[in-house]
């Protein structure tokens, strides 16, 4: 996720290398919250469940093995509208990119306990709450500038 251009003076100059050692030293190229790996094309639901091609098994949104499913080749075989069978949920496509998270979401705080190696996904999850805070900050101000000026 680029880093918005208000806020590039917040993160140290080193920030390209200390984000390198965490994603790829440290997590070791997948992500730390729920184990996808980093550019690898991941077979998922759509609801956080995902096929570890590696390990050859569904795993959660937390990294943890799934429920007992069909493999992505026996789901390919299945054929919907069978008697009593429901169809077999679709399967997504999705490119795996690490970023480095601020945890605390001070971007000023880089100490390695504050960072995590987080893949979109997570990372989104991670953020929303301070995204739903953000904008209703940015709504409050634009109504107090209408106000003032309306």
């Amino acid at each position: 996720m680029p880093i918005a251009r208000e806020h590039r003076w917040l993160y140290p100059i080193d920030w390209r290398e200390l984000s390198a050692l965490i994603r790829f030293q440290r997590a070791k190229g997948r992500c730390e919250h729920c184990g996808r790996p980093h550019g690898s094309a991941v077979q998922h639901l759509g609801n956080g469940v995902w096929w570890d091609e590696q390990k050859a098994r569904w795993r959660d949104g937390q990294g943890r093995a799934a429920r007992r499913l069909p493999t992505p080749a026996e789901l390919a075989r299945m054929q919907p509208g069978l008697a009593g069978i429901d169809p077999p949920a679709p399967l997504r496509m999705t490119r795996v990119v690490l970023a480095t998270a601020h945890l605390n979401h001070d971007p000023g705080d880089n100490r390695p306990r504050n960072l995590a190696a987080l893949c979109q996904r997570c990372h989104m999850r991670h953020d929303a709450p301070e995204h739903r805070r953000r904008r209703r900050h940015n709504a409050f101000r634009h109504r107090a500038v209408g106000d003032l000026f309306g």
